[in-house]
Order: C-alpha cells, then sequence, then structure tokens
C-alpha cells in the first residue's frame, strides 16, 4: 500500500454534479490542493477550524448523478470563457476534473422512467455505495446542488427527496444546499430520525440573503423600524431558467422571507422578484430597498446593491459543509445539524437567526467536532449500514 492510500478518503457525492456550482467545487477544490489559488471564502480553513479533525481537501474525491451529459471539462471550459474560472484552470487540473467526469452517473426520473419511487431510490442508493467501494473511501456526503424545483403538491417523492431518501439507503450524511424539498417531505421524516446519520440544510446562503441576516439584527439592535423590505435578483444560467417557474422561485423566497421574519420578529411589506436574464450567465445582481423608522419617526431609507457570482460564492460554502458533515458523522453525530444554520437561508433544526449568532455556533460546533478523538466515530460499512452510532 502507498503512502497515499493510507490515507482516509472521504467521498462527495453531488446531485447537479454537471452544473455551475459542482464544476465550480471540483475545479476549486483541485487548484487549492495543487497550491495554484489560497483557500479564499473556505471557513474551514480559517483557525477555529484547523485542529477540528476535519477531512483534508485533498482526500475529497468527487462523483455524482446528472441528468446532463455535458462532459465536467468542457463545462469548465465554459465557465472559464465566461469568467466564472480563472483563465487556465480547466487546462491545469484536466486531471482531476475528468476523475470526477468518470464518477458521474446519470440521474433521474427521465421522461419515461417507468421506475417506482423505492427502484429509483434502491438504484441511486446502489450508485453511491458503488462509489464508496469501487474508490476505496472511508464515508462519503451527498450534497445536492441542483437546479431549484417546484414545491411538491401531491403524495410523491420529488427529485431532490429521492436522492435524499437513497442517501440514508446508503449510509451517507446528507446536506441539502438547495430550496428543493430533500428530506423536509413528511415521508422522509422517520427514515431521517431512524437513520443514525447527520444532515444539513436546506439553501444555501451566499449573496443577498447572507446580507439580510447582517441588515436585519442590525435593525433590531439598533431599535430601529422597519416598515418595508423590497428586493429583486436579476441572474442567468441554470438557477434562472429554473426559477422563471413561479413555483420554483417561490421556493426559494420562502427563506428569504424567513431571515427577515426571524431577525426583525415581524414580516415587513415587500417581496422579492426574480427575474430570468439569460445574457448575465452565472452572474447575478440583487437589489435591496429597505424603508424604515429612526428617532421622531423620520422616515428614511437604506439601499444595497449585491453584484456576484452565485458558483464562485458557493463552491467554498459547498466544501465546508462536506467536510463539517463528514466529519460529524465520523464523530457519531445523528440528526439535524443546527449549528450549522450560518451557511443556509432555512436552516434544520433550532438556532439563531443573525449571522454574528450563527457564526459564534458554528465556532462551538468545531470545538464540539474536536472534543474527542476520531477513533471510535460512526463509519459506512461498504454495504451502506452506518456504523455504531455514539451518543
Amino acid at each position: 500500500m502507498s503512502a497515499s492510500d493510507s490515507v482516509p478518503r472521504v467521498g462527495v457525492w453531488l446531485i447537479g454534479a454537471r452544473g455551475s456550482v459542482a464544476t465550480t467545487v471540483v475545479a476549486g477544490c483541485a487548484a487549492m490542493t495543487a497550491g495554484l489559488h489560497p483557500p479564499t471564502g473556505l471557513i474551514t480553513e480559517t483557525p477555529p477550524f484547523v485542529e477540528s479533525g476535519l477531512p483534508t481537501l485533498s482526500s475529497l474525491v468527487f462523483g455524482g448523478h446528472d441528468t446532463l451529459d455535458c462532459p465536467l471539462p468542457k463545462r469548465a471550459e465554459a465557465l472559464a470563457a465566461g469568467g466564472v474560472l480563472p483563465h487556465g484552470l480547466p487546462t491545469a487540473v484536466s486531471a482531476e476534473l475528468a476523475a470526477a467526469e468518470r464518477e458521474i452517473l446519470p440521474g433521474g426520473p427521465l421522461p419515461g422512467d417507468t421506475r417506482t419511487e423505492d427502484e429509483l431510490i434502491t438504484a441511486f442508493a446502489a450508485d453511491i455505495r458503488s462509489f464508496v467501494r469501487r474508490c476505496r473511501l472511508t464515508r462519503a456526503v451527498v450534497v445536492n446542488v441542483a437546479s431549484t424545483e417546484p414545491a411538491p403538491t401531491g403524495a410523491a417523492l420529488p427529485p431532490s427527496s429521492l436522492y435524499a431518501a437513497a442517501a440514508l439507503r446508503a449510509g451517507c450524511a446528507y446536506v441539502n444546499f438547495t430550496p428543493s424539498t430533500g428530506l423536509h417531505h413528511p415521508a422522509l421524516a422517520e427514515p431521517a430520525h431512524s437513520s443514525g446519520l447527520p444532515y444539513a440544510g436546506r439553501d444555501g446562503k451566499t449573496g443577498q440573503t447572507l446580507l439580510r441576516s447582517v441588515l436585519g439584527p442590525m435593525f433590531t439592535q439598533r431599535a430601529l423600524t422597519v416598515r418595508a423590505w423590497s428586493g429583486t435578483n436579476l441572474l442567468g444560467g441554470g438557477d434562472g431558467a429554473s426559477l422563471a417557474d413561479p413555483a420554483a422561485a417561490a421556493a426559494k423566497n420562502a427563506g428569504k422571507e424567513r431571515v427577515l421574519a426571524d431577525t426583525l420578529a415581524t414580516t415587513p411589506e415587500g417581496e422579492v422578484h426574480i427575474d430570468d436574464v439569460p445574457a448575465l450567465g452565472d452572474w447575478k445582481t440583487a437589489w435591496d430597498h429597505i424603508a424604515f423608522d429612526g428617532f421622531l419617526g423620520t422616515r428614511m431609507i437604506l439601499q444595497t446593491t449585491w453584484q456576484g457570482c452565485d458558483s464562485s460564492l458557493a463552491a467554498p460554502l459547498v466544501l465546508d459543509l462536506a467536510r463539517l458533515a463528514a466529519r460529524a458523522h465520523e464523530r457519531g453525530l445523528s440528526g439535524p445539524l443546527g449549528e450549522l444554520g450560518f451557511y443556509f437561508k432555512d436552516p434544520v433544526g433550532q438556532g439563531p437567526a443573525g449571522l454574528g449568532e450563527q457564526y459564534a455556533e458554528l465556532v462551538r460546533f468545531a470545538e464540539r467536532l474536536r472534543a474527542e478523538p476520531a477513533d471510535g466515530g460512526a463509519c459506512s460499512h461498504a454495504d451502506g449500514r452506518p456504523g455504531e452510532e455514539r451518543r
């Protein structure tokens, strides 16, 4: 056995593995591992987390499901042409992109697929277990970074929930970085509870809502009354196309509204509008218009503009979450990881809504992860059965 074979390796199974976020995750991890770029935006590479026993970036192995057929190296080239990835990076990390591409399998259900929900879940879980065995991984984390789906209207499991159920069946920790239903479906409440697995989500907080989670507490702590809070998002790419569906946009906006309700203790007037502008590609502009009352009822306005690239904002958070969830699984933690609310618009479990308080919770979680040695923690067996859970 070589020295590299002796280093425990952790799988990151991406749902939506050929999308912009997933491609940026794989290329970015390879670039940082090779020393081509610093870990900017990666919270798990900052001092509070360096002794938490997290898997190293070099130990991460990528694979996933997708219904698209554009190869990962070609997708990376398109992102570089659009300015999302640095010029020349796809060539510099071509081997890593090709290796991840070989581990991407067809997702579903596709039109005409006659398999039952259980058959789909079984097939997806088998794909994940095969990935763990084939790559000789100690464990894997399933992360949903697929396009937003509309909220379900009936008892049927939407695709995001099929994948979430497959993660449980494969014995993997699960992270839902999207607003889609995932483990939030009522039919998955009992399996999630009885699985003994950790999970986190949902809807990554990357831009407009990140700012809201800072500004909301500011108004509350300064005893300023917010009368109205309106917002507009202009974005393109796959996310823009999916959010052109009003049902999908409603699922996305629910998390944005929750942050305001939680931090202001009331719901101000105003809505968030999402407009699909294909010409923008992976770039997004978000405006907020906040009307508030100051001393003696003086009416004032705060306006903010956020312009950024969603894929670049999301990728380091996905890597953080994969590493934290993997370590939580190793430590034998189970159930909703509310301490990871710092990363989400609509976090599972209990926790504060303000970003500062959420960060303090995250740092305490890092201390908890390093409080005990890693040996003896839960670890998925090769057949996907979870190991013993330490209470």
